[in-house]
């Protein structure tokens, strides 16, 4: 059978076309450009150029894996495009104070397309300076295809802090989790218990509120705003916030961590233990329950649990959870304990949720930390910012049975109206009475502390509850028709401004129906 002239050239054609893409798909793997646009002119324009550029110098590299030489005019398109490079990358910094002011979903959005736009600059700086050196090597992988030596699928954007290494972790960026915020279900509980942000204690002393069998000081760090606890590593060296009573059988716990030193030589055994205890003494009772929070670098080694009693120890198993990354990066750790259940997240992601860790909920009512095997003067682990609250109420029943809940579970940046990832779990329960019930209109209100003058107070206030207002629009699809916000600063405090525990009661939002 004869082909037609023109059929046998069009096969021809899409056998060298089929054996180009499949060579020049052995380079890295080639970045997605986004396929809509954020709204904000200079941050569009940027991963526009960005991407423009990033496709020119992907070609060209696909030439050289293909072993096609370059010619001429290939290499003044590869110069040109090198120094539009350098000029864009120059660029980006100022283009992220665009995003001040802007809602959450579209600041998430943004980050994100500025994420791969910088992932593309640094892959065709990079490559384009390889290719024009005549230096871009290939090496074989273990199918036989060719990928570029000295580059990875996904370049890092987010140095982690200094001296600490962990190259195997995938990179993510904060704005890729808007998802997970909205299925973020941690709701801290409504009454205060005990707070400590180690503002009433002076550098270098012991915390006021915390006792030890150890020692400890409170510290300044230059990369974290606010005082925090530096805690000491050693065997059973107990560090016990001073509640004023036993805890109830349903509490929250949140608290920051901040970490200097972790590299790969941290031992595996470098861990955060949060016990649950019948006593409030410096050794483990007859009933007790911790959660390990690993430190390790080198592996993924888990989540610890334990729990015991005078007769039987039913729980003790490792959970997987990498949690590498996140202990570089200032995690936020969040705790739940209702009756026998015990809940733990790491920023937003829950990784351990078991319905019968408690054992004796009615004797455990005592909370301790201690830290092991840390490299004295080199692994340092910081403590921040420490609420208990009494817990056990649904925002979502009380909002519908009284008409208003008034919360200090909605955390913001200090000093700002940017909404805290953690609180998402709050606003969640919100926008689940308003699908529920769609006559309900709420008025969102703002409160502050006294830190601060009266007028910007009031500013801040109006602020957080527009910022509230429209996570719940642009989040949760929520018609801002049925919203109102109002702002009153510190003028109606519930609580005591001389003290820690005072303004974190008055840093509050209320909803109420209207």
């Amino acid at each position: 059978m004869k082909f037609p002239k023109n059929a046998l050239s069009i096969l021809t054609f899409w056998m060298v076309t089929l054996m180009f893409i499949q060579v020049a798909e052995a380079q890295t793997k080639r970045l997605k450009r986004p396929n809509s646009s954020v709204g904000i002119s200079s941050v569009d324009n940027f991963v526009k150029n960005s991407f423009d550029i990033y496709d020119k110098v992907y070609k060209y590299d696909g030439y050289a894996a293909a072993g096609t030489p370059l010619d001429d005019d290939d290499i003044d398109v590869l110069e040109d495009a090198l120094n539009d490079l350098d000029a864009l990358s120059n660029s980006a910094p100022n283009i992220l104070s665009d995003l001040d002011g802007t809602s959450v979903l579209k600041k998430g959005k943004a980050t994100l397309q500025m994420n791969k736009a910088k992932k593309a600059l640094s892959y065709s700086i990079t490559t384009a300076k390889e290719l024009l050196l005549g230096q871009r090597e290939y090496d074989k992988d273990d199918e036989g295809s060719e990928t570029a030596t000295g580059e990875s699928n996904e370049t890092s954007d987010n140095p982690s802090q200094e001296g600490n290494v962990s190259e195997d972790i995938e990179d993510e960026n904060i704005s890729d989790n808007l998802e997970v915020y909205s299925k973020f279900d941690y709701v801290p509980g409504d009454k205060l218990i005990y707070f400590d942000d180690f503002s009433q204690d002076f550098v270098g002393d012991f915390p006021s509120k915390w006792n030890t069998n150890g020692s400890g000081e409170v510290v300044r760090l230059s990369k974290a705003e606010g005082n925090w606890f530096q805690m000491k590593s050693g065997y059973n060296i107990m560090y016990i916030p001073l509640i004023p009573n036993k805890l109830p059988e349903e509490y929250t716990i949140e608290f920051d961590l901040f970490t200097e030193g972790l590299d790969n030589r941290t031992s595996s055994n470098a861990l955060l233990l949060v016990t649950f205890d019948d006593n409030n003494g410096f050794k483990k009772g007859r009933d007790y329950a911790y959660a390990a929070i690993p430190f390790g670098q080198y592996g993924a080694f888990g989540i610890r649990v334990r729990n015991t009693n005078p007769t039987n120890s039913r729980i003790n198993n490792t959970i997987t959870a990498d949690i590498r990354k996140a202990v570089l990066n200032n995690p936020h750790i969040s705790l739940a304990v209702n009756k026998q259940r015990f809940r733990l997240w790491v920023n937003e992601i829950k990784y351990i949720d078991i319905p019968q860790f408690i054992y004796s909920p009615e004797k455990i009512g005592f909370l301790k930390f201690n830290l092991e095997g840390l490299r004295d003067g080199v692994d340092k682990v910081f403590i921040g910012n420490i609420k208990i609250a009494e817990g056990g109420v649904d925002l979502r029943r009380k909002l519908m049975s009284e008409g208003r809940i008034s919360t200090n579970g909605i955390l913001f940046d200090s000093g700002s109206a940017n909404i805290k990832p953690q609180s998402y779990g709050i606003i969640r329960q919100i926008s689940q009475v308003l699908l529920q019930d769609e006559s309900i209109n709420l008025n969102i209100v703002g409160h502050t502390d006294s830190d601060g003058t009266e007028d910007d107070n009031l500013k801040l206030s109006k602020a957080r509850a527009d910022a509230v207002k429209q996570a719940l629009i642009n989040i949760y699809n929520i018609s801002g028709n049925r919203l109102q916000t109002d702002g009153k600063g510190e003028s109606t405090p519930v609580a005591d401004n001389s003290t820690s525990n005072g303004k974190a009661q008055n840093r509050r939002v209320e909803f109420i129906k209207i």
